[in-house]
């Protein structure tokens, strides 16, 4: 192994005190996200597989350079953190796949409201989200209700309905007239 293939992991805090957000020096699943809030599909990811057998890990989120893992409440992050930060390392480092070959939604026809409602969430949204350890994804918009999918550390987050009403869905009705309401759909 050269330094360049040298590969770190660090973790960080997320507004959700229940998940904890383990960034790599590398993209590991790029432009894409998976998502388990529970073991019912693990098979389709040999990672969240390997942090699902830990008794403690409630959900497994993977995006980009990032793994977010949910814990049951009755565990301390301080006794988890050097365990899963090794684990996520380890995988990573033995360059097996995060997540098994999958099939893409096929995108329904867009209208131009739809269209800016994808590019402000890509534009404005996503970052911020993101940097939480989370991930946010447009699922509809129907008689001028947005349906937002939240996903990772920001799927039941206290403060993701607030940000939810408050930020996004101030910022889509300012932005798009077309907007009444934003709602998160249930994972």
């Amino acid at each position: 192994m050269t330094l360049n293939e040298l590969v770190s992991v660090y973790s960080e805090a997320t507004p959700n005190p229940e998940s904890m957000k383990f960034v790599v020096n590398k993209m590991i699943l790029p432009n894409d996200s998976i998502d388990f809030r529970d073991k019912r599909k693990i098979s389709q990811s040999p990672l969240a597989k390997k942090l699902f057998e830990f008794p403690y890990v409630k959900g497994v989120f993977v995006m980009n350079n990032f793994v977010s893992v949910t814990k049951h409440s009755d565990y301390e992050w301080f006794d988890l953190l050097p365990e899963l930060k090794k684990l996520v390392q380890e995988f990573v480092t033995s360059g097996e796949p995060v997540v098994s070959k999958r099939e893409r939604l096929i995108e329904e026809e867009e209208t131009e409201a739809i269209k800016k409602i994808k590019q402000l969430l890509d534009d404005h949204v996503k970052p911020a989200v993101e940097m939480d350890g989370g991930a946010i994804s447009f699922k509809s918009f129907v008689d001028g209700v947005v349906t937002v999918t939240m996903k990772g550390s920001c799927s039941g987050c206290p403060s993701s309905t607030m940000t939810l009403k408050a930020g996004i869905e101030n910022l889509l009705k300012r932005m798009v007239p077309e907007v009444e309401a934003v709602e998160a759909e249930a994972m």
